[in-house]
């Protein structure tokens, strides 16, 4: 936790704009550390873990190098799989959403390599691949070196121990000796130095190691929850746990913004705290939460470091955090002074891969759990309030009130039990409404799928239909409104496909998809059967 600001590093207002939206408000420590050293064009290597805000801090001088009037190819970042190409694209695009003109292209292997080529040719700047497909499109001379003035080896390490290290080393002589070559591993075994000894000038080493912390007395469960439905989600966890008091933790300040106002409408007690409030604001609203006025705090990162109230009874994470070190600070929150605390993280499509992350750097257990319903919520209210009710029984005169019902039960054709279960109604306020069903919690089977959290669905479609992996994902995109990024690997075959797609999302797509045509063909699509 650094405390640098990134209008403190000296970027370019494009990329502090970025910065801003993408809702961080301070610098991770590599990138406090490495942003500044590598915008001088030195080589660098950074000894630094998944979870660090490492690709930030390569990606963010990077950008700032490249000159989007020239259209070839300016930088190289490798990675070891396709996930992490993938990942690592789309956190380099947001951070150059601002900038005009910057193309940046992810290459990796069963993608189809001709619409990479295609890519290529119209023009990128960056590319984010694996080695081998990088190898691969130097062979095929669609890729042209000359320009490339800087190289990430981002996972060094992990990209040695799955046998590219001949890979890489053809990539590096392939590029012009002229430039920066900036190198980041969470081990630094001695073929890594080797390639450093070989390929980097005067490399500064820079040293991230994340503290060891553990995280007792919490009671840390998970829910696998489509964005659209977090909100109601939390309310309904707030109604069956009715915590006395409770931080929910966003990564930007505008989805603080608008919860607040969220759970206000919804008739809960909740003040949102951030980098923009003025000091006499947060201590407006520090002190009406220590008070109990409020019972809801929902606040960022930076903002919540003021938080020192015992008896906070649950952490919400509403958005998984940047860093899995701040996963240890936000739950810190709650189970305070030996008490048993609750916290309660949401889990969208493929971030079940950041899950596991944090579970590791925990060395914790983060338990799944079924989403509740609206019958949950009616249940548990109805349960608080017999409690109630036998305590009043128990403890107070009701002379008044039996007469007052005796008097209307006399008057009409209704039963004092008709007048209880009214009564009773009235209190639980909630409708027992048909819900809808968004698929997080249907069973499709084993239906095979390599990455969990994901369903792998069969569609009649394949190579002989002249379909592509990309009219694939287009019209699984197009057609039910899930983001494309969100979609998994795609096996085409000649006659049909296998593709995956996030567990919450699945209803939608079949929905979806029952009237959908994909190169003019009317198409089949089901969960797949394991083979």
């Amino acid at each position: 936790m650094s405390g640098i600001k990134f209008e403190e590093l000296g970027l370019s207002p494009e990329i502090e704009k970025a910065v801003k939206f993408m809702g961080f408000e301070e610098a991770s420590p590599i990138q406090a550390k490495t942003i500044p050293v590598i915008k001088e064009g030195k080589d660098i290597i950074g000894q630094a873990q998944t979870g660090t805000g490492k690709t930030a801090a390569f990606g963010i001088p990077m950008l700032e190098k490249i000159d989007s009037k020239n259209k070839k190819l300016q930088g190289i970042i490798l990675c070891p799989t396709r996930e992490l190409a993938i990942q690592v694209a789309d956190e380099i695009r947001n951070l150059a959403k601002y900038m005009h003109a910057i193309k940046v292209l992810p290459i990796y292997g069963g993608q189809d390599i001709v619409k990479q080529i295609r890519s290529l040719k119209a023009g990128t700047q960056l590319i984010i691949g694996t080695p081998g497909r990088v190898m691969d499109h130097m062979r095929r001379k669609t890729i042209k070196m000359d320009d490339v003035h800087t190289v990430i080896l981002d996972e060094a390490d992990e990209m040695l121990n799955m046998g590219f290290r001949e890979d890489i080393e053809t990539i590096l002589e392939g590029v012009p000796e002229e430039r920066q070559t900036v190198l980041f591993s969470a081990t630094m075994p001695k073929a890594i130095m080797d390639i450093t000894k070989k390929f980097q000038k005067d490399a500064e080493i820079i040293k991230v190691v994340k503290k060891e912390l553990t995280v007792p007395n919490i009671e840390q469960l998970y829910y696998e929850v489509r964005p659209k439905n977090k909100e109601e989600v939390l309310s309904r966890l707030l109604d069956i746990y009715s915590p006395k008091l409770s931080v929910v933790f966003c990564n930007k300040k505008r989805t603080v913004d608008e919860l607040v106002t969220a759970l206000q409408n919804r008739g809960y007690f909740a003040a949102g705290l951030h980098g923009d409030l003025k000091q006499s604001q947060r201590d407006r609203v520090m002190q009406s939460f220590r008070s109990g006025r409020t019972d809801i705090l929902c606040a960022t990162d930076v903002a919540a470091r003021g938080i020192d109230v015992d008896d906070v009874e649950a952490v919400f994470n509403y958005d998984l955090p940047q860093d899995d070190e701040y996963y240890v600070h936000r739950i810190g929150r709650t189970g305070r002074a030996g008490r048993v605390g609750r916290s309660f993280s949401f889990v969208s499509g493929k971030e079940v891969y950041k899950l596991k992350e944090i579970q590791r750097y925990c060395k914790t257990k983060i338990k799944a759990q079924k989403v509740p319903s609206i019958d949950d919520v009616a249940n548990t209210k109805m349960d608080k309030i017999m409690e109630e009710v036998t305590t009043i029984i128990e403890n107070e005169d009701l002379t008044a009130m039996i007469n007052a019902i005796q008097t209307q039960v006399n008057d009409s054709d209704y039963t004092a039990m008709d007048m209880a279960a009214a009564f009773l109604k009235m209190q639980i306020g909630v409708e027992k409404e048909e819900e809808t069903t968004d698929g997080s919690n249907l069973d499709f089977g084993d239906t095979g799928a390599e990455e969990p959290g994901m369903v792998r669905l069969f569609i009649n479609v394949g190579k002989k239909q002249k379909a592509r992996p990309g009219d694939i994902v287009g019209a699984l995109a197009g057609e039910s409104g899930m983001p494309g990024k969100l979609i998994g690997s795609i096996d085409m075959f000649d006659n049909y496909t296998f593709v995956e797609v996030p567990r919450e999302y699945t209803l939608d797509v079949l929905n979806a998809m029952k009237h959908a045509k994909i190169k003019g063909k009317s198409i089949a699509i089901e969960p797949a059967n394991k083979k």
